[in-house]
């Protein structure tokens, strides 16, 4: 098992439950056991919740598995099945589940400066914790997910907040235009100012005489292509994630927008199987490889890709849910399920956009394709029972 975050851990849970009784080796690159990232950007960000409470391992687990956590694979060598680790070692495997995940894309340069953040892990959580301070002035580089709620998290802990969106709306590729509107609202009416439709240029950063010649010190502001300028105390970028899958290159596998796999996480190598973040799954719908990056994806495809593995690719492919998606916003609940294109036809059913409070459904062809829900968690579920599993919508 390479990776020890949510999939991982997911995927090790369903090889027992399948009956798999032979020697489990777990290996992540982070040193902590396996926690919860959601609340990362929300609840563990203003103080709410301890990394105690982020534990996805439950008191009746009983892996009986070997955790080499702080240590890295870099290299699957498929003639034999071995497992290549930074700290030299080597890991005989009759099976791999590759489940390596994501790393959040950084703007380019900032690495070294001062009060530019990411949120991928709890490191990163507890650095940019410590730089929200009440009365601050923060920066958001992307309207999606993460940005969002970061902002709504900020403007809780009494931050000036700017997020700027290269797109037209918020959740544009996820949502639409129409309905990526209907999110922009709720920034405004929380006091967060929203720039969308313009690029950042660059970020500006203070000059420190005593470090190399053009060094930088600590972020002051962020430049747009328009040529505005917006001060910052604090930036953080929330510009989407790459796959971790640089280590397997030469390895055989298939690689594009991560690790390309069948249907069940089966890849071109009929003893390795991937999840999670990394795992780029064809979906049958679309006939396009899709990476899901949601944390139900995460907990429930795993089980899916076991059996196909301990079935060597005999088993019958399972009937995979429509990916889902939520984000809480502003005390608001966004919920997303199933794969939206710009041209499908959108009906709300209840609700109003005016409101921010509304069930849409999406239909192409005149099938359900897929469903929104703001602040409609009943109606969403009745709703999203409707979506046809991907493996039988063909």
């Amino acid at each position: 098992m390479v990776g020890a975050s949510l999939a991982g851990l997911s995927a090790a849970r369903a090889l027992r439950a399948q009956g798999f009784d032979g020697q489990l080796t777990v290996i992540g690159d982070e040193a902590q056991r396996p926690y919860d990232r959601p609340p990362l950007s929300k609840e563990f960000l203003c103080g709410n919740v301890s990394e105690a409470d982020l534990a996805l391992e439950s008191d009746d687990d009983d892996l009986q598995a070997d955790w080499r956590l702080g240590v890295s694979a870099t290299g699957l060598d498929s003639r034999c099945g071995a497992i290549e680790l930074a700290d030299g070692t080597r890991i005989d495997a009759d099976g791999v589940v590759i489940a390596t995940g994501s790393r959040a894309r950084r703007w380019p340069g900032s690495a070294d400066m001062g009060g530019v953040h990411v949120i991928r892990t709890v490191e990163d959580a507890r650095a940019l914790r410590a730089d929200l301070v009440p009365g601050a002035q923060l920066v958001v580089i992307g309207a999606g997910f993460i940005g969002a709620e970061v902002a709504s998290t900020a403007r809780k802990l009494g931050l000036d907040v700017t997020v700027v969106e290269a797109a037209p709306t918020p959740l544009q590729m996820q949502l639409g235009g129409w309905l990526g509107g209907v999110v922009a609202g709720a920034h405004a009416a929380n006091g967060t100012k929203l720039i969308c439709g313009v690029g950042v240029a660059g970020l500006v950063g203070e000059k420190r005489a005593l470090r190399a010649p053009g060094s930088v010190g600590r972020v002051t502001g962020v430049d747009l292509a328009d040529g505005r300028h917006l001060p910052a105390d604090v930036v953080v970028v929330g510009i989407g994630g790459m796959p971790n899958i640089d280590w397997l290159h030469g390895s055989g596998l298939e690689l594009g927008n991560g690790v390309l796999c069948g249907t069940n996480g089966q890849t071109a190598l009929p003893n390795v199987v991937a999840v999670g973040d990394c795992a780029a799954w064809l979906d049958p719908t679309t006939n396009a490889h899709h990476r899901v990056e949601h944390w139900t994806g995460a907990l429930e495809r795993p089980a899916a890709a076991v059996a196909a593995l301990l079935s060597g690719g005999r088993q019958e492919e399972a009937a995979v849910k429509a990916p889902y998606f939520w984000s809480d916003q502003y005390g608001s609940r966004i919920q997303f399920a199933g794969i939206a294109r710009p041209d499908d036809e959108i009906t709300i059913e209840d609700g109003s956009c005016e409101e921010r409070c509304l069930l849409a459904t999406y239909r192409r062809d005149g099938l359900l394709v897929a469903v929104l829900g703001i602040d409609q968690p009943r109606l969403f579920t009745r709703w999203r029972r409707q979506l046809v599993p991907a493996a039988a919508a063909v």
